[in-house]
């Protein structure tokens, strides 16, 4: 033998064999098979000092020249790398051996070390899992491998264990059909048990088609578990055990399973502590499954006419209870009493309503409805308002602990019952208040102001403060301004909790003082309210105890993120990042450039989408899947880029993805990305495997082109094939996307799938206008329920069909295709039940409106007899009424002020028949108008003449101005209230950053020479919806370099006509604010100062 060939042997001889085998790994480039031997090795063998010798020894002798430092850093790149390359992963990880799998699994799942120690080589193991588990990707590989090696190298529990961690960890739900058909088919009693447990919490988050085929491998296995020779034709292989292990999935049993449960496994099922609490999450039942359900439980013994059972069985069963003949009123109160929880059903909500309507008639034979209003449970909503006036309110305070605890009332329900509670109290407590849940947003705007401001401070410190951000505006202010007024302010600002702060006024924020960065912890924050406190408290709190808030984020100004030193910005920078859907994407920009100058290498991809479009060159190699994913977590609107830069940040993802969309490894990483993929790209790059995995995740776009849909369309036509040959779960699958069909498909669906296709357009949000499938979804429900022609004996409606409560709830938007005249020969019970719905209802045309209108003046009388409850439940169908119509209604309520100024579509008329009638009828004049009469007259504000704006007293003003900011008002009114906000905040030229966030709309009134003043630094914080407001002819006064510095989302707000009156230097400034260019150096900024009005300009008093 040669030296070298002794050397090689006596080194091999040397190492323990599982070293050995180990280094051979290295030196083959096996890096993770090498890593888990060495963990495994240690796990039993100690590393003893001479051993890292011996292995560098061994290297030499087989010619690998690697040093200590060369050997850890390709290790730790190889690992890092892996983490970017999930599917080379999964590869990696099916050549382990079965001792590498364990070890693998062991360290993943079972370890809680936050440092391994390898050798002499420590790694931050705790770091690396965080990486590990936040990815997408590589939990999508942890899953198909434990699939695949798991349950034949451990045990069965363990796997079971494993698999559970990862699906519950991972935002994405890798359970699709093909990959249940992965699931072991045998499985032990309780690993079977705490799997299935999983599926059940998952239930929400998993699509139809996979929850089909979840039902089907859990039905495979306690088939299996149960002796199928005692079953047959006649007899089910649904035990009560078996029942209980179904859980949610029982829905997917066929009705003719259910037929053949034995009655004594039911009558055992039902017995179960736990079985009323399973049938209380079937919220996906259908109506003939519930009744199945509920025929086997009456056959087995259970008398279900008993009021025991009945309170016994709370289940959501009782929603499709149909045994009606002869019932008692004690029967149907305590069926009524249970089906408080039917408004968690997926569908039929229409089925319920009438059931129990027909309950409620029955649980009133032989008494009066205040005898019985506390024990009709929620039934009380489909009450109507005709109804509810004739309640006595001592009826009301005595049933307050059951109507305080219903969900789902109309305003003007809210409005009658709280009026009659608070009559019978006589005065307004906090206590009484306290006592109405809900029921607090019907209390008047004047009742509120009305109280003892003691009381009301007391409101905002108890449990009805979790009602007070339901309150209209108007409402809430009317709380605020009473307490402002009592002297006791500042007490209260520390109490007022969540989105109720916001509606604080700045000026009111001013003249308080005793703030801390604790307080703010609790409370969301406006912009202008950010920008002031920050401001305020930086003076005695380090940074981080006031980002650390989370609101406060909103409050940071560029100059303080440039002024920030190296360390106090990386080390505060997560704050931001934690916080990034409360930042302005000016704000994302200056964080962007400050990361770049203190460390460029290590900046968060994503903050190179904001930057100008040349940074994105820095996007390559492992950093692409770094862009992609950190992208994919955010919504691209946030930064809000320009449609150029948009357009090169999709070209730079379609390079990192090679050019197609391969696979469901592509869709894990491109996460919300996936809304903006172009559709050519989706047209030719898109597999079909990926679309099954992307359908999900399309569905949660909130904007997709008609491009972009037709391509998903074609898409989902080729992987589900003919909607002529869907399954109901495909069709729920496809969800949305429906409305993409052509009219002839959606006709098939509806005719096979009714309510499937009902549920689907209840539900289809910002995917489509879907015109088509509501006109689908109409003709379905009216051929279903039998032709009811009017009841109203008029000749015109004689042969005319009426729209019947069933009808109008099923149908929601899609009551826009009823026929004015079939509108018209609507029964009074009917319209009077469901005018809130209908005048919800966007679509309806003009001659609908007033055929509405009118069936209004039919059912309650003439209009000067209208209460406030009927003009709000009125909804869009206001709109019909004219002018002189509107003068003979009573409208001293600044509460139906509120409800009508938030319609839109009044004409400038009728906008002005609304003020003069409320002025009238409550007596006043511009000039003792309320800070919330100001905030209830809303949008009716843009009709008032500049004489009346200006008679408009300061100090209510200033407390509404921030909401006044939000309205689109003509020019003339911006210019009237720019000049009344600078007796507020002081001149034009001196607002600050805080003022301009203020005031809003109302900046579009400045003129040319106060907007030419503005410091550059300014220019930010305007806020963006009032750049389109300020005249073409002024913008164009601006400089080159305010227009630089307006930040993204200011200059993506300037519009066409403003662009055209700009010089070229002007528009190249104003590319460069959409680039998110860099257009000062760090400086310090007084002109920027939030505080500065503090001292300058008080707010003034009248």
């Amino acid at each position: 033998m040669n030296h070298a060939e002794i050397t090689h042997s006596q080194n091999s001889e040397d190492l323990p064999p599982l070293l050995h085998k180990a280094v051979e790994e290295v030196i083959a480039g096996k890096y993770l098979n090498a890593l888990l031997d060495i963990l495994h090795f240690q796990s039993s063998d100690v590393w003893t000092a001479d051993m890292l010798p011996k292995v560098m020894a061994y290297f030499h002798a087989q010619e690998v020249m690697f040093t200590l430092s060369s050997l850890q850093m390709s290790i730790k790149n190889y690992l890092k790398n892996l983490l970017y390359q999930p599917r080379q992963l999964l590869s990696e990880f099916q050549q382990l051996d079965q001792q590498q799998f364990q070890t693998a699994m062991k360290y993943l799942f079972k370890s809680r070390k936050d440092h391994l120690e390898i050798g002499t080589t420590i790694l931050d193991w705790g770091k690396t899992r965080e990486r590990i588990f936040q990815s997408p990707g590589v939990n999508r590989t942890l899953f198909l491998i434990t699939l695949d090696k798991c349950f034949l190298a451990l045990s069965a529990l363990d796997c079971v264990d494993i698999l559970s961690q990862i699906l519950r960890m991972s935002a994405v739900n890798y359970l699709q059909p093909d990959v249940i058909e992965s699931l072991p088919n045998i499985l032990q009693e309780d690993a079977f048990r705490n799997l299935s447990a999983v599926f059940k919490d998952l239930y929400d988050k998993t699509s139809a088609n996979t929850q089909r085929a979840l039902y089907g491998w859990m039905k495979q296995i306690l088939q299996k578990s149960c002796n199928m020779s005692e079953f047959n034709e006649s007899t089910s292989w649904v035990s009560a055990e078996n029942l209980w292990s179904l859980g949610r999935y029982m829905v997917h049993l066929p009705l003719e399973e259910i037929m053949k449960i034995s009655l004594s496994e039911i009558r055992v099922f039902i017995s179960y502590d736990n079985a009323t609490k399973q049938l209380d999450t079937v919220y996906d039942i259908t109506p003939e499954l519930a009744q199945a359900f509920l025929e086997r439980i009456k056959s087995s013994g259970f008398d279900m006419r008993n009021t025991s059972t009945i309170y016994r069985q709370e289940c959501l069963l009782v929603c499709f209870y149909d045994e009606m003949e002869q019932m008692d009123a004690a029967v149907a109160r305590a069926l009524l009493h249970q089906m408080i929880k039917c408004n968690q059903l997926r569908d039929f909500q229409a089925e319920v309503q009438k059931l129990k309507y027909q309950l409620l008639n029955t649980a009133m034979q032989n008494q009066t409805l205040d005898d019985i209003l506390g024990s009709l449970s929620d039934a009380v909503v489909g009450l109507t308002s005709s109804q509810l006036e004739s309640l006595s309110p001592e009826a009301v305070h005595n049933a307050i602990a059951t109507l305080n605890q219903v969900s789902g009332w109309a305003k003007n329900q809210v409005m009658i019952l709280s009026s009659k509670y608070l009559s019978y109290e006589k005065v307004l407590s906090s206590y009484n208040v306290s006592q109405m849940g809900s029921l607090v947003t019907g209390i008047s705007t004047q009742a509120f102001y009305s109280m003892n401001p003691k009381e009301l401070s007391q409101l905002i410190r108890g449990t009805t403060s979790q009602y007070l951000s339901d309150l209209l505006p108007a409402q809430q202010q009317g709380i605020l301004r009473k307490i402002a007024a009592s002297g006791d302010f500042s007490a209260s600002v520390r109490d007022i909790q969540g989105a109720f702060f916001k509606e604080i006024s700045l000026s009111d924020l001013w003249k308080q003082t005793g703030y801390n960065s604790s307080m703010m912890k609790e409370k969301e924050l406006r912009r202008s309210q950010a920008l002031y406190l920050y401001e305020l408290l930086s003076k005695k709190n380090y940074p981080v105890d006031l980002l650390s808030t989370g609101q406060l984020v909103k409050g940071v100004t560029c100059q303080l993120i440039e002024s920030m030193g190296t360390d106090l910005f990386l080390s505060n920078f997560k704050f931001f990042e934690n916080n990034l859907e409360l930042l302005s994407p000016y704000q994302v920009n200056c964080l962007a450039w400050k990361f770049w100058e203190v460390s460029n290498a290590s900046i968060p991809p994503f903050l190179l989408l904001v930057l100008p479009v040349e940074y994105l060159e820095y996007v390559s190699g492992p950093l692409c899947v770094l862009f992609i994913e950190s992208l994919g977590k955010t919504e691209m609107s946030l930064l809000n880029p320009s449609l150029h830069k948009k357009n090169a940040v999709l070209q730079k993802v379609q390079e990192c993805l090679n050019g197609s969309v391969a696979d469901e490894y592509d869709v894990d990483l491109l996460g919300n990305l996936i809304c903006h993929l172009p559709a050519a790209f989706l047209h030719g790059r898109m597999s079909l495997r990926a679309m099954a995995t992307a359908l999900h995740q399309f569905k949660l776009c909130r904007q997709l082109s008609p491009e972009q849909k037709t391509e998903i369309k074609y898409k989902l036509l080729e992987l589900y094939g003919s909607p002529n040959n869907w399954t109901a779960e495909t069709t729920l699958d496809v969800g949305p996307f429906i409305a993409l069909l052509s009219k002839r498909e959606l006709n098939v669906l509806a005719e096979r799938f009714p309510d499937t296709i009902l549920q689907i357009a209840k539900t289809i949000g910002p995917i489509s206008s879907a015109e088509e499938l509501l006109s689908t979804v109409f003709e379905s429900v009216s051929n279903a329920t039998a032709n009811t022609e009017s009841s109203l004996a008029r000749s015109d409606c004689l042969g005319t069909r009426a729209p019947s409560s069933d009808e109008i709830i099923k149908l929601a938007e899609a009551n826009v295709f009823w026929s004015a005249q079939e509108l018209k020969c609507m029964d009074a019970e009917t319209f009077d039940k469901n005018v809130a719905l209908l005048g919800a209802v966007p679509g309806f045309n003009s001659s609908q409106l007033i055929a509405l209108k009118e069936k209004a003046k039919q059912v309650w009388g003439s209009l000067p007899d209208w209460k406030s409850y009927h003009i709000v439940s009125l909804g869009r169908i206001a709109l019909a009424l004219s002018e002189h119509e509107i003068e003979e209604l009573d409208l001293h309520s600044v509460d139906t002020i509120t409800v009508l100024s938030q319609q839109t579509g009044w004409t400038l008329t009728q906008a002005r028949s609304i003020l003069q009638g409320f002025l009238e009828d409550s007596g006043q004049t511009i000039s003792t108008l309320k800070s919330f009469d100001l905030l209830g007259l809303g949008a009716i504000l843009c009709a008032l003449n500049s004489t009346e704006i200006m008679s408009i007293r300061t100090a209510e003003f200033s407390a509404a101005v921030a909401r006044i900011g939000l309205l689109f008002c003509s020019t003339p009114v911006l210019r009237q209230f720019k000049k009344l906000t600078e007796s507020v905040f002081g001149t034009a030229t001196s607002w600050n950053v805080s003022v301009l966030q203020e005031i809003g709309t109302i900046a579009g009134g400045l003129n040319e020479d106060e907007l030419k003043a503005f410091d550059k630094n300014l220019m930010p914080y305007f806020q963006p919806i009032a750049i389109p407001h300020i005249p073409p002819e002024i913008f164009q006064a601006l400089s080159p370099d305010q227009i630089a510095n307006l930040g993204p989302e200011n200059a993506a707000a300037v519009t066409r006509s403003q662009r055209e009156h700009l010089s070229a230097s002007q528009l190249q400034s104003l590319q460069l604010a959409l680039d998110g260019a860099r257009t000062n150096t760090p400086e310090t900024l007084n002109s920027a100062s939030t505080t500065q009005a503090v001292q300058t300009s008080a707010p003034s008093g009248e």
